[in-house]
């Protein structure tokens, strides 16, 4: 017993002799890894498939790490994602024109653990979760009226509908992968700067969606509008819902638009990342 007690009292004063705590502010830009068909670009001769992740784009981080020694420590981080327009739908035909992208804005949080290989080169691995945020789909829609439906609204021939809407999708919870390898240099005992390889291995399954904002206007051929806001958010035309719910089973004779087969969407990543570093008072040692 008294042999356990004294091997435990240098553990924990090995522990406290080594204990540093740092923080880490960084930003960085990441490529979409392990792509899906997000839509389709179709033009008068040609439909082809449009591939990516939403998880491409810029992202701002926050971390906190706690080293046990001088190699092995903790880390909590908090991120942004302001990805980049993805392609989700683009139509280029005489009568239609469709442009419609999607793009994150989601915060992350994620718990790792870090090993430092030498002083100045360390990795870090652990699980990376959505803790809120949105996949926000932009959407302008030009639809070229028959003569019958000219007639019907009054206007001449060549006359069209012009519609922008925005629809917000929410996922359920997800987990993912994280890993990093990085480099870092000393500036001073408390200051360094890192560069570092950063790898995000999640996808994300719709949960919901919602209209955030929705206007059609009929415009004249020379570009003129006839008439503004014959659709919005409180009047939608046939087969748009201000809600859309998203479930893993559907009834063959269901005729509720509003719900829809979920779907999963890819937000994995691999990118750079450049940061600060300040290390508070703590008396972990160098390893060369």
């Amino acid at each position: 017993m008294k042999h356990l007690v004294i091997v435990c009292t240098a553990l924990f004063i090995s522990t406290i002799s080594f204990a540093q705590f740092q923080v880490s502010v960084s930003s960085g830009y990441a490529l979409g890894s392990a792509g899906m068909k997000l839509g389709e670009t179709v033009n008068i001769s040609e439909t082809e498939n449009s591939y990516g992740s939403f998880g491409e784009g810029a992202n701002f981080q926050l971390r906190g790490t706690y080293f046990f020694g001088p190699s092995f420590g903790a880390e909590i981080g908090l991120g942004y994602l302001l990805g980049t327009d993805q392609t989700i739908s683009e139509v280029d035909l005489p009568n239609r024109e469709v442009d419609a992208v999607a793009r994150a804005r989601a915060f992350g949080g994620s718990a790792s653990i870090v090993y430092r290989f030498t002083n100045n080169i360390y990795g870090r691995f652990g699980a990376l979760i959505k803790i809120g945020g949105k996949t926000e789909a932009v959407v302008y829609d030009k639809t070229v009226f028959t003569q019958e439906e000219a007639d019907a609204f009054g206007v001449p021939l060549g006359s069209y509908s012009e519609t922008n809407y925005k629809e917000d999708f929410h996922g359920q919870f997800p987990l993912g992968f994280i890993a990093a390898l990085g480099y870092k240099y000393d500036l001073s005992d408390h200051f360094s700067i890192f560069a570092e390889a950063e790898y995000y291995g999640i996808s994300l399954k719709r949960k919901d969606s919602e209209l955030s904002e929705f206007n059609t206007d009929i415009v004249l051929p020379d570009g003129t509008v006839a008439v503004s806001g014959f659709y919005s958010l409180d009047n939608l035309p046939a087969g748009y819902n201000k809600e859309t719910t998203y479930v893993d089973n559907l009834d063959n004779n269901n005729t509720d638009s509003s719900k829809k087969l979920a779907q999963k969407v890819p937000y994995s990543s691999f990118g750079i990342n450049i940061g600060v570093t300040y290390k508070f008072k703590g008396g972990a040692a160098k390893k060369g």
